[in-house]
């Protein structure tokens, strides 16, 4: 094995208007990036998984994954704000991983291997949105099954077209759609306190003495993997790191502000519903509607649904501006097909990346169920993602100095190893046949890899290839 050659990373670090996103402007601001984050995080995700885990777990028990979840969030936030100051450039994980491993004979496999995932994963995170928007739809129209699966690849056109447009008014575009993210959850929060107050307790925060009982073990591992698909989505600023201003310090702090904000949303998102959601009930999915229907009658429901389809919806919208960069970014550096390089002539966007994904959410979203990808989407990021940054941030650590680090973790490497033990307990709670799925995506990506070397060495830059 070749050893790394620190100039080549010290370079990046210093060049926050990297080559690689030649055709991007800087023009996002901290509150923006704050609320493009916090939209993709409080997506449909809550709405349905809360009522979940309130039924597998019973009283009080419920809470244990949200923060557990939040806890994760926290520490591998910690890790992306480092990565994040240091790297501000288009594509994230897939900037962070060829930084970190590039340097090395084998390195450019795991950058690659991340734009192979996404390429996957990214469509079955929009399909798992739109899904859950449909689901919802039920409550205000009678969609039998094909009609909610029309409306669910509708709408990831409907996200394309709006998408379609300067990053300048994307902005702005999430500035809205974080009010009326906003909106609904107060509004949830707030009639869960008028429920306590008018039946004077507080139901289902009763601890009952059982947690060490092995049939509440034993799906606690299984919540916390719903729970943290619902905190997916705190790192989405790094994916636009070459259209953040001041990425240094807005990178990191949006992350923060982020983490905390949708954590104490969901812990009084939960407190409330649990005045609502009776163990054993069935909801049929729309588990909030009928909480609202409960407390304010009918009308009003309808009015919660439509600002929870907002929520899906703008969820939906941050999450493919995000992942559109990292094709884009790979091929820009000749890591993936050329075509992907392309941005907008007049509007400057990677417009055949997003292409190409939305294309792929569109047929997923026809083809799957929202309890099927939960799962697989954390089992096939986790490994590859997650763990191999963190390892990759130790290999920078060991081999620049502090400077090339705007912003540094506290107590570092502690929260750095805690978070990849937390991963890997994630991993292997989403289960075996998940365990065994994302294991042979990684084999596979491995194969096409170097199946593709030939061509691949044709698209690298010179530099590469020197």
């Amino acid at each position: 094995m070749s050893q790394p050659h620190p100039s080549s990373v010290s370079s990046a670090s210093h060049q926050p208007s990297s080559s690689s996103s030649p055709g991007l402007h800087r023009a996002v601001t901290l509150w923006q990036a704050t609320s493009i984050n916090m939209i993709e995080m409080i997506g449909i995700g809550p709405f349905i998984v809360i009522p979940l885990i309130m039924q597998q777990l019973g009283p009080g028990w419920f809470l244990i994954p949200w923060l557990a979840g939040a806890l994760i969030a926290a520490l591998d936030g910690l890790i992306w704000s480092e990565l994040g100051a240091a790297f501000p450039l288009a594509g994230g994980s897939y900037q962070f991983l060829k930084a970190a491993y590039g340097t090395y004979s084998w390195g450019r496999l795991m950058p690659f291997l991340f734009v192979w995932q996404t390429m996957v994963q990214a469509p079955l995170v929009a399909a798992s949105a739109s899904i859950g928007f449909a689901q919802y739809a039920r409550y205000l129209f009678p969609l039998g099954f094909w009609g909610q699966k029309l409306l669910s690849a509708s709408i990831i056109v409907c996200i394309t077209i709006l998408l379609f447009r300067r990053i300048e008014t994307i902005g702005k575009i999430s500035v809205w759609l974080w009010a009326g993210v906003m909106l609904t959850m107060i509004w949830i929060i707030a009639g869960g306190a008028w429920s306590i107050h008018i039946h004077h307790s507080v139901q289902g925060l009763h601890f009952r003495n059982n947690f060490w009982q092995a049939s509440i073990m034993a799906v606690m591992g299984h919540a916390t993997v719903q729970a943290m698909y619902s905190y997916l989505g705190y790192y989405n600023v790094c994916h636009l790191g070459a259209e953040i201003k001041n990425p240094a310090r807005n990178i990191p702090r949006s992350m923060q502000f982020s983490i905390a904000g949708v954590a104490l949303l969901y812990l009084l998102m939960n407190i409330s519903l649990a005045q609502g959601i009776q163990p054993g009930a069935q909801h049929n999915g729309l588990a909030v509607s009928i909480f609202i229907e409960q407390l304010f009658g009918t009308s009003w429901a309808k009015v919660a649904t439509l600002l929870i389809l907002w929520i899906a919806f703008s969820s939906l919208f941050s999450l493919m501006l995000g992942y559109s960069r990292v094709p884009y970014a790979a091929a820009s550096d000749g890591y993936f097909f050329p075509i992907f390089s392309k941005t907008h002539p007049t509007r400057h966007f990677p417009h055949i990346s997003l292409l190409a994904l939305s294309a792929l959410a569109f047929i997923f979203s026809l083809l799957f169920r929202i309890e099927q990808v939960i799962s697989a989407i954390l089992a096939m990021r986790i490994l590859v993602q997650f763990i191999g940054q963190a390892v990759g941030l130790w290999l920078l650590h060991r081999r620049l100095d502090r400077s090339h680090f705007p912003f540094r973790m506290i107590a570092y490497p502690i929260p750095l190893f805690l978070s990849i033990l937390a991963w890997l307990a994630i991993f292997i709670s989403t289960g075996w046949k998940f365990v065994l799925s994302g294991l042979i995506m990684i084999g596979a990506g491995v194969g096409v890899f170097y199946l593709i070397t030939p061509w691949r060495n044709k698209w690298l830059k010179p530099q590469e290839t020197a």
